[in-house]
Formats: structure tokens, C-alpha cells, sequence
């Protein structure tokens, strides 16, 4: 039985994965803040589906946490198969309107985590000439949006390069691109939703079935729903600072305010 690792899996797309991957049968390792939500999470799985689900506590913002995560993705005896980077969180508001240290903050998780995690992972899976990562980044990415889109379209060309890097190796690295995604996240965050298209909406469920199914094609980037597609391709037909404008200031009043790691 394979063993899969989601970061951020209490909630929204990591617990989406965390459900899929459960079902599919995959044994879980479940890493998050809140200790109490991972051993629900856990037991909840184990009952339904009769994995066995880990429970790792850590902080991914803190040197510590991305340590004890990197540890276990390490660990040879018991090798993970599939990693899958999704904790992460955003800052509503204009550069130089959000604290330098929460910034940086949000960079450690977005790009020095899910390097570190990433490069753990991959090291044991090319010795066992097998395994995935699935780094989830987001439709940002591809547009003039602040540090997030910033942080985010790292994550984008971080994955796609490692991909390339290890081609042939048996380890595939896939960067994985959501829009707007219903989960309780929004709510949680006390941001309102009822300006938001319904057309822009991505059932998590579909999304992350969507996702495993473009890491078993083989792809290093998966933009899963054609609506996106088809945005993210009339984006190259808009003038950049004309884009930067409208997509900083959806940013503003749709993005989120403060996205945990839960």
C-alpha cells in the first residue's frame, strides 16, 4: 500500500486530497497546525476507509516545522509515494500595506517549505525510481498580483524545472493551478463571496480529481478546469500593466485575507 503526504490537509484542497487519496486507498501522513482537526481528520479516514492515517503537527512558517516534515518524507522505511505541497496562505491588501515580516512569512511557506519539502521527497523517490510531488500553486501565478501571484509563479517555474531535471527518473513533479475553489475557506475568513462570478467557482472534489489525473499523464502543470484554461489563455492577449490593474484589484476585494495552514 502507498503512503501519500498532504500539507494543509484539514481543510479545503488538502482535505479534498486527503478524502480522494483515502478512498483510492493510500495510507495518509496528515500535517497541519492544529493538532486536535489532524487527529479528527485521522480517525474520520481511518473509520471510512481503513487506512491508516499519521498524524504530523507542524508550522510550516517556522525552520522547525519544515525540519520535522522534511524528516518524515526522508525516512526510508517508511517511504512516502506521494507528496502533495498544499499549505499556504495570502494577505488581502496593496504592497507595502502588509508588514514586511508577513510577508516574509508567507514566502517561507510558499517557497522555502515546499523547496525543502520538495527536494526530501524527490531525493528518496529517485533512489526507489518511483513517486510523485504536486505542488499547488494557483491561477495567480500568471498574472501581475503582488508577492502572492509573486510567490506563486514561483512555485510554477520551481516545478516545472525540477520536472524537467528529473525526467526519466521515475518521479513525477507536477505544479497544480486552482482558481476560485468552494470550501469553507472564504467563510473562515470572514471575506465575502457574493460579488464572485459563478462561472469562476471550482467544486474541490472535481479539482483534485482532475489534478490526479494530469500527474498520472505525466504533466508538470495542471490548469484543471477549461474555464481557466481558456482565462488563463486570453491573458496572453491583454496588455500587461492593463492586466495588473484588474487582477490587483480583484485581488483587493476577492482575495483572501488571510489563508492558514490549518
Amino acid at each position: 500500500m502507498t503512503t501519500a503526504l498532504i500539507t494543509g490537509s484539514t481543510a479545503g484542497i488538502g482535505a479534498a486530497f486527503a478524502r480522494r487519496l483515502a478512498a483510492d486507498g493510500h495510507d495518509l501522513v496528515l500535517v497541519a497546525r492544529d493538532t486536535k482537526r489532524l487527529r479528527e481528520q485521522a480517525t474520520e479516514l481511518h473509520d471510512r476507509h481503513g487506512i491508516e492515517a499519521e498524524v504530523l503537527t507542524a508550522d510550516l512558517a517556522a525552520d522547525d516545522g519544515i525540519e520535522a516534515v522534511a524528516a518524515r518524507l526522508a525516512d526510508r522505511k517508511n517511504p512516502v509515494d506521494l507528496l502533495v505541497n498544499n499549505a499556504g496562505f495570502g494577505h488581502k491588501g496593496r504592497y507595502l500595506d502588509v508588514p514586511t515580516a508577513d510577508e516574509l512569512r508567507m514566502l517561507k511557506v510558499h517557497c522555502e517549505a515546499v523547496l525543502r519539502l520538495t527536494s526530501a521527497a524527490a531525493g528518496a523517490m529517485r533512489e526507489r525510481g518511483r513517486g510523485g510531488v504536486i505542488n499547488v500553486a494557483s491561477v495567480a501565478a500568471f498574472v501581475p498580483r503582488g508577492t502572492y501571484g509573486a510567490s506563486k509563479a514561483w512555485v510554477v517555474q520551481f516545478t516545472q524545472g525540477a520536472a524537467r531535471d528529473l525526467a526519466g527518473s521515475g518521479v513525477r513533479l507536477m505544479a497544480l493551478c486552482p482558481g476560485f475553489v468552494r470550501t469553507e475557506f472564504h467563510q473562515r475568513a470572514g471575506m465575502g463571496t457574493d460579488n464572485i462570478p459563478g462561472w469562476m467557482w471550482l467544486d474541490a472534489d472535481k479539482l483534485v480529481a482532475a489534478a490526479l489525473a494530469d500527474l498520472a499523464r505525466g504533466k508538470s502543470l495542471s490548469v484543471p478546469d477549461p474555464r481557466y484554461k481558456v482565462l488563463l489563455g486570453a491573458t496572453k492577449l491583454v496588455p500587461r500593466g492593463l492586466l495588473g490593474g484588474i487582477s490587483s484589484r480583484a485581488g483587493r476585494k476577492y482575495g483572501p485575507e488571510h489563508r492558514t495552514q490549518r
